[in-house]
């Protein structure tokens, strides 16, 4: 580098406010462009006013408040129904609870009646045993037999009959048969014998009549 050039250069170097100059003039030259400030959506919105709605948000809208309307009444209805499930379970259990009272008296004082008519039969006995060595044998016997036949008007008022065996023709639904002969007088079961009286209470088996039956003989046999 020429000495000249060296001592220039040198010179600049060491004289700063030859530079600041220099940037001042090249600062003049530059061209700045202005910064706008953006403003908040909040903000912008408030000083605009809100957004308009279209049809898709009315329809929406629309949709929401009617579905909010039918939740409203399902769920009243739900409660009506809950409320009447609760008194309905209630009302079950009182009527359970009373049918099982009901119950319980009708097994242990349904048969009051009968028995307060069976002590007047019980009665007669006690008399007719209290007075047997008083009495001659026919007067006692017709003193039983009066009873007996009140014991059966009872029973007669009661529903209860005798089963009648003179068919002779062996039933096993109202007969049982308890003794058995073979004979080659009969084509099919009868009745030979009643050794116990069976009974019915109006069309039901009460009791069956012990019977004896007698049974065609098989072949063969003599």
């Amino acid at each position: 580098m020429p000495p000249d050039d060296f001592e220039e250069d040198s010179k600049k170097k060491a004289d700063p406010a030859g530079e600041i100059d220099g940037l001042e003039e090249n600062a003049d030259e530059v061209e700045y462009e202005p910064i706008e400030e953006t403003e908040p959506a909040a903000e912008k919105e408030e000083k605009t006013g809100p957004r308009p709605l279209g049809e898709e948000d009315k329809r929406l809208r629309s949709r929401l408040k009617k579905k909010e309307a039918e939740f409203k009444a399902l769920r009243k209805d739900l409660d009506e129904l809950r409320d009447k499930y609760l008194r309905n379970l209630a009302e079950m259990e009182n009527l359970r609870k009373r049918f099982e009272r009901e119950r319980a008296d009708y097994l242990q004082y349904s048969l009051n009646e009968l028995l307060r008519e069976m002590l007047v039969v019980l009665d007669n006995f006690e008399r007719a045993l209290k007075t047997r060595d008083q009495a001659d044998v026919r007067s006692f016997w017709e003193g039983v037999e009066l009873i007996y036949r009140q014991y059966l008007d009872l029973m007669k008022k009661k529903g209860v009959r005798p089963i009648d065996v003179t068919e002779r023709k062996f039933d096993p639904t109202i007969h049982q048969a308890v003794l058995t002969e073979e004979s080659d007088e009969v084509k099919e079961p009868e009745v030979a014998e009643e050794l116990q009286r069976g009974y019915l209470i109006n069309d039901r088996l009460l009791r069956p009549s012990m019977v004896k039956v007698r049974l065609p003989r098989k072949r063969g046999e003599q």
